[in-house]
């Protein structure tokens, strides 16, 4: 088992030359923590496979420092990309380009003839790139399919001794991954909303865009729990709540106004005042509520506008859709 360290963001330079060396390490975004690894090294990469438990076909995003380091592997960021790169980079926004053939090792793309680019916008992640001198891979530094982290002690409690560090630079700021949006095609087309609205990359663009229909079984699972998650309308809260304090190992999670009114035999996550909060502590309260081993953890909606966006498709997923119903 390797010692997994903790990096502080003045030891910056140490955890560059772990990457160097064929190593993993987790970093900090202002969405969640990633997982790093020379995107050159085959055997680096298929070592982040490993630590994850990710599936070997499930690409991997390449996260840069700066726009200049995609032009190696893209043979022209089109008119798309140039205009959101600028209006959004760094920033909690993945592009997918078309690729120069061979410029990827395959175990990155998963075979595809394109990739994910991201810049993300925290200082100690872009220096700890720059210092490394390479791009590293960057998926979410959880076990795949599990709640993704947000605070360095969710990466040590997923990953302790199969990496060999993390850089702590505290609670991320976001809290929901990124907007992924392919710009490798005839049309611009969000394939999984983010902490970038869809109305904000319209208006970028200055053009309509459709998001990619999620199919009803997704390949992959995501952000799952080991308790049951069921999402409740604004209209059910009353008796949810009733419900919930007749019950044993029930958890809910939901804004301030709504938990004020849980009696205290409920054992509650308090999401804040607002969907920004909401946002920023879904998965903590997920992975909390989780650990304190909760059968069911009844979980608040938002409208699906602005940032909304990203935690309802968080929610529906976590949840497998399923509504709390009074039987």
């Amino acid at each position: 088992m390797e010692i997994t360290k903790i990096y502080q963001p003045s030891e910056v330079d140490q955890a560059a030359r772990e990457i160097q060396l064929g190593e993993l390490i987790a970093f900090p975004t202002e969405t969640v923590y990633g997982l790093g690894a020379d995107v050159n090294n085959e055997k680096a990469v298929l070592r982040v496979f490993q630590a994850k438990n990710r599936p070997a076909d499930n690409p991997l995003n390449v996260t840069v420092a700066n726009s200049e380091m995609v032009k190696k592997y893209v043979n022209q960021i089109n008119d798309w990309g140039q205009k959101l790169i600028q209006n959004f980079w760094p920033g909690p926004l993945t592009l997918i380009f078309k690729i120069k053939s061979g410029s990827l090792p395959k175990v990155v793309t998963g075979g595809l003839t394109t990739a994910a680019f991201r810049c993300p916008d925290n200082k100690v992640t872009l220096e700890l790139i720059e210092k490394a001198g390479t791009p590293i891979v960057g998926p979410s530094a959880n076990t795949s399919g599990k709640p993704s982290p947000t605070s360095a002690q969710h990466v040590f409690h997923d990953m302790e001794g199969k990496i060999a560090g993390i850089i702590d630079d505290g609670p991320t700021a976001v809290g929901m991954e990124s907007t992924i949006i392919d710009l490798s095609g005839d049309t611009p087309v969000i394939v999984r909303p983010g902490a970038i609205s869809t109305t904000e990359i319209e208006k970028v663009l200055g053009m309509p865009i459709k998001m990619k229909k999620q199919a009803s079984a997704e390949k992959y699972k995501h952000y799952n729990p080991n308790a049951n998650v069921m999402m409740v309308s604004d209209s059910d809260w009353s008796d949810a709540i009733k419900w919930a304090s007749q019950q044993m190992n029930i958890g809910i999670m939901a804004t301030t106004n709504i938990i004020k009114k849980v009696p205290e035999n409920v054992i509650t996550y308090d999401l804040g005042e607002n969907i920004n909060s909401a946002s920023r502590k879904f998965f903590a309260g997920i992975r909390e509520l989780d650990s304190k081993g909760v059968d069911t953890i009844l979980v608040q909606q938002f409208p699906e506008i602005g940032l909304g966006e990203a935690y309802m498709n968080r929610l529906r997923k976590a949840s497998a859709d399923q509504m709390w119903q009074l039987k």
